[in-house]
């Protein structure tokens, strides 16, 4: 059963480790997310941005799918469904198919509009008992065909975001989507610190986990972040190992061309990438 992230995120704070959100994209992609979290007992985040939700064919076929999966594979770990960077109307529509958790981007939004629209999703969110994540300061790189620089929030925009009673706060702090330019600056570990004094217990979310360096996720996860985004990641293991068997010829040998011989090697890399990022977040062991 579906699980909002709240008490996964809250033991992750207090536990000093983070709970990976991994974006999925197909069926191969939930079920390799799926399994890994269930064969390392780690409590794991689904995310589901607009754009592979048009691509799965909607919510309502994502909510199926994941619950489904959840009863056939006998996944006992605590699993969230949350919508990652969803317009307001987007959130609505996750609400209403299923979804466990959701995340309202009010962040290109003028701060007020931003708490007007996010306060309104506390209270729907709270009578369902999902969870809600807010973002203050945009996340920069490509999401979606959005592409911004990445921007260092405010940590008293960031309060007055938290004292909503949103479950959990993502902040910019220099992180951006995809990958990282070589004149990356690196984390704001300095505002990140004055973002938690003034937020205390609210886990914190890092977005573009993907090629941040290990010291600094680490240093992110002491100073209150508690969930951790990762998708390009998983997308690029995924075409290289795909790519290696095509050039390899295996497609040509007997039924290498059926989608489930294709397709496996990326199921795999998959699988090793988010074990591999769940064994640095500490969230082995944790469901």
């Amino acid at each position: 059963m579906l699980v909002s992230a709240k008490e996964m995120l809250t033991k992750a704070k207090a536990g000093k480790y983070a709970v990976g959100q991994f974006n999925i994209n197909n069926l191969e992609w939930t079920k390799a997310v799926l399994l890994t979290a269930q064969e390392n007992n780690s409590p794991v985040i689904l995310g589901v941005s607009e754009g592979a939700g048009k691509y799965m064919a909607g919510y309502k076929t994502i909510v199926g799918m994941v619950n489904g999966m959840l009863e056939e594979l006998k996944i006992t770990v605590p699993v969230a469904l949350h919508l990652d960077h969803g317009s307001y109307e987007g959130c609505l529509k996750c609400i209403e198919a299923g979804f466990s958790s959701i995340m309202f981007d009010g962040s290109h939004y003028p701060i007020e509009e931003n708490i007007a629209k996010t306060k309104e999703l506390v209270k729907i969110t709270a009578e369902k008992g999902m969870s809600l994540e807010a973002e203050v300061g945009s996340i920069g790189g490509e999401e979606d065909g959005v592409v911004g620089a990445g921007e260092v929030a405010d940590p008293n925009e960031c309060k007055m975001i938290a004292d909503l009673g949103v479950t959990m706060l993502a902040a910019g702090i220099g992180n951006i989507h995809g990958k990282y330019p070589a004149n990356w600056k690196g984390l704001d570990f300095d505002v990140l610190a004055e973002i938690q004094k003034l937020t205390g217990e609210m886990p914190l979310v890092l977005h573009g986990g993907t090629g941040i360096p290990e010291d600094m996720i680490k240093t992110a996860i002491s100073l209150g972040v508690s969930k951790i985004n990762v998708n390009t990641e998983c997308q690029l293991s995924f075409a290289a190992a795909t790519r290696k068997y095509v050039e390899a010829g295996k497609d040509l040998e007997g039924k290498g061309f059926d989608p489930r011989k294709l397709l496996a090697p990326g199921f795999e890399a998959i699988k090793a990438t988010v074990k591999e990022k769940m064994e640095l977040f500490g969230s082995v062991n944790k469901a």
